[in-house]
């Protein structure tokens, strides 16, 4: 289990932890853990990173944010 990174979105932190061991380039499934609930992050057709498990109390750009910050951290395109 990797450390816990932290993002800033409309002026709130939150904490989250990559559960995924091994990530590159290729890597189309990304596995992360957010406030205890655990998320799949996947690239969809048009290439961008988004969220499969998606509920009503979801901030959706909460979760792009952190897709994308992840993909940079990793340089996914």
């Amino acid at each position: 289990m990797s450390l816990p990174l932290r993002i800033t979105f409309e002026g709130e932190d939150y904490s989250y932890t990559i559960l995924t061991k091994k990530i590159d380039k290729d890597t189309t499934e990304i596995k992360i853990s957010l406030d205890g609930e655990e998320l799949t992050i996947t690239r969809n057709a048009s290439g961008e990173w988004d969220v499969l498990e998606r509920t009503i109390s979801d901030a959706p750009d909460l979760i792009k944010s952190i897709a994308r910050n992840v993909a940079l951290r990793y340089r996914l395109k």
